[in-house]
């Protein structure tokens, strides 16, 4: 096989991955999500959709990664009255936990070419908390000010409190799942030769 059929071959799995956690994160998101109403008619959400964002930046790297389980998530907010105006803030901040999460871990730690499990571990540790962290203090913030043109100020503010803290949740719990399961993974995808190298 030459190499351009190697890299069609592999730019094709990656493409297929994305799709998978796209519904993986669709799914979490509509079906497994633990509502919270909130101030103004909106909500929030327990949910574990960020988890696979993350993991998906790890096992597919920053660009297919992140949109795919941005592309979920967004569809998920389009499909729900509650969150459809909300849906283009969540497609940008997806994106952005793929790419930080996806940098760190690829280019900076080499997860994927790195044989070291002690390695491996700190890097995706250190990309998992990274990519959440931004996801913690970013998506309630611009959700904030985006808000305040929507709903006006008060409901704004309150509503800002609570999406943080759940938030918040949802990036503790989401961390601790995507370390275990990228750990996991990372040996039986390697041995079906599903693991893609950066």
């Amino acid at each position: 096989m030459s190499t351009t059929q190697t890299t069609q071959n592999e730019k094709l799995r990656k493409l297929v991955f994305a799709g998978v956690f796209a519904a993986i994160t669709y799914v979490v998101f509509t079906y497994l999500a633990i509502r919270i109403p909130t101030p103004g008619a909106g909500q929030v959400s327990i949910h574990l959709g960020n988890a696979f964002v993350v993991l998906g930046a790890l096992l597919l790297g920053s660009l297919y990664g992140g949109i795919g389980g941005a592309i979920g998530l967004t569809i998920a907010d389009l499909i729900d009255p509650v969150y459809i105006v909300e849906a283009p803030i969540t497609f940008i901040i997806k994106v952005l936990i793929g790419l930080i999460v996806g940098l760190i871990a690829h280019k900076l730690g080499h997860i994927s070419t790195e044989t070291d499990t002690k390695k491996v571990l700190r890097w995706v540790i250190l990309a998992t908390i990274a990519g959440l962290a931004f996801n913690a203090i970013f998506d309630p913030l611009l959700r904030y000010f985006y808000k305040i043109l929507i709903l006006g100020k008060p409901a704004a503010e309150v509503s800002f409190a609570i999406n943080f803290a759940v938030t918040l949740l949802n990036s503790v719990v989401s961390a601790v799942i995507v370390i275990v399961l990228y750990m996991a993974l990372r040996a039986p995808l390697k041995k079906l030769g599903l693991f893609f190298r950066f």
